[in-house]
């Protein structure tokens, strides 16, 4: 959700703190718009993140609810570079989205990463993603990191305007995290510790 970390993605670098260094997308222009919405479905977390340690977000839109989220307008040939350097692949190539449009959700490898989902339209436009090709049941789940926490709460509060504890009431809750994280251990992680 953070435009900042999105940008790494579409003019290439590494992030603070990170451990990869991304080659960017063939348009490095930034999206023109940016918008919050809500995605039916639910956030979970799972596998381990080789970047943050602890599990990673993962998106099953089968599931009940509404996943917070937020919304890049950006070209066909920027989103499959995203997506790629997403799966691990070199950007370059643009994706057939026909199917995942048609469908609303495209298989293209066993990957975490290699699922594509169109979750609706925002004014006409596609609202699409990438996420695992399992499901929340089929999940191997992993409770997240103290540091990808304080990244959730970050984009949240970035794109939606929640505060540090409705953040943590939220991620405490989702697969994964509930049962290892509490909403008040998430919300000492993320730095909110007055509970507002």
């Amino acid at each position: 959700m953070h435009a900042s970390r999105l940008a790494y993605y579409i003019e290439g670098g590494r992030p603070p703190g990170g451990t990869r260094t991304y080659p960017g997308c063939r348009d490095r222009r930034r999206p023109q718009l940016a918008v919050p919405v809500l995605l039916p479905g639910l956030l979970y977390f799972a596998l381990e993140s080789p970047v943050w340690g602890g599990g990673m977000g993962f998106y099953d839109p089968a599931q009940d609810g509404e996943m917070p989220a937020r919304a890049y307008l950006v070209t066909a040939g920027q989103f499959s570079d995203i997506a790629a350097q997403e799966m691990r692949r070199e950007p370059g190539t643009d994706l057939d989205l026909s199917r995942a449009l048609s469908a609303g959700r495209d298989r293209l490898g066993p990957g975490r990463y290699q699922t594509l989902v169109c979750a609706g339209a925002l004014d006409g436009i596609p609202v699409c993603t990438f996420t695992a090709p399992w499901t929340l049941a089929d999940a191997d789940l992993n409770a997240p990191s103290a540091a990808y926490l304080r990244n959730f709460a970050g984009g949240l509060a970035e794109a939606h305007g929640w505060g540090p504890a409705r953040s943590a009431e939220y991620l405490a809750t989702r697969p994964g995290a509930a049962g290892r994280w509490t909403a008040r251990s998430v919300l000492d992680a993320i730095g909110g510790g007055s509970g507002t």
